[in-house]
């Protein structure tokens, strides 16, 4: 009996081992998405051909207010694209705008989408097309930086750096007494 009872604890050891290997095969290892892999990367690539230059965000005046995103984006090479989307790290919200002239008023409109044209610009500035700012975190300063990302329909992104300004465009409280003197 005693050679018995080590070929059933061998029997039970391979028995064991095999039912945990096949536990093991019924679930998948996870792997990781592309698109898990690309949100660790804390600088994204921007998108072929499409570059981001003049990004400034400007505060309100009054806290609490919007404040609005001005920058230049231009497809310089590549389809045709449209703009569907636009980030501010700082703001809780951001909305595309256009301002346009009608019957003598300035009046503004939410835009959707703005279209890109290979080889072309598209600025976005006072006066025109703009972003506005809602839910400013406190941690936005006139003078500091924070980033400005842009989303296109075929989902790719391109992002920079946006200097954070005062009402006005001043760069810090500071700077407006400079002003008088230009």
């Amino acid at each position: 009996m005693r050679a018995q009872v080590p070929a059933r604890l061998a029997f039970a050891t391979v028995s064991l081992g095999l039912a945990l290997a096949l536990a093991g095969c019924s679930k998948p290892a996870p792997q990781e998405s592309p698109s898990a892999a690309a949100s660790l990367d804390a600088t994204p690539e921007n998108a072929p051909g499409t570059t981001l230059t003049d990004a400034t965000v400007q505060l309100p005046a009054v806290a609490g207010n919007p404040g609005v995103a001005y920058f230049t984006v231009a497809q310089g090479s590549g389809p045709d694209r449209q703009l569907v989307a636009v980030h501010v790290d700082g703001a809780g919200r951001a909305e595309m705008h256009e301002s346009a002239m009608k019957d003598g008023m300035m009046q503004m409109s939410p835009l959707q989408t703005v279209a890109l044209q290979s080889g072309k610009s598209v600025e976005f500035k006072p006066g025109g097309n703009h972003v506005m700012l809602f839910d400013l975190a406190p941690s936005l300063k006139a003078g500091g930086v924070t980033e400005l990302t842009i989303t296109l329909d075929n989902g790719d992104k391109a992002t920079t750096k946006a200097k954070v300004v005062g009402p006005g465009g001043a760069e810090a409280a500071g700077d407006m007494g400079h002003m008088d003197h230009m």
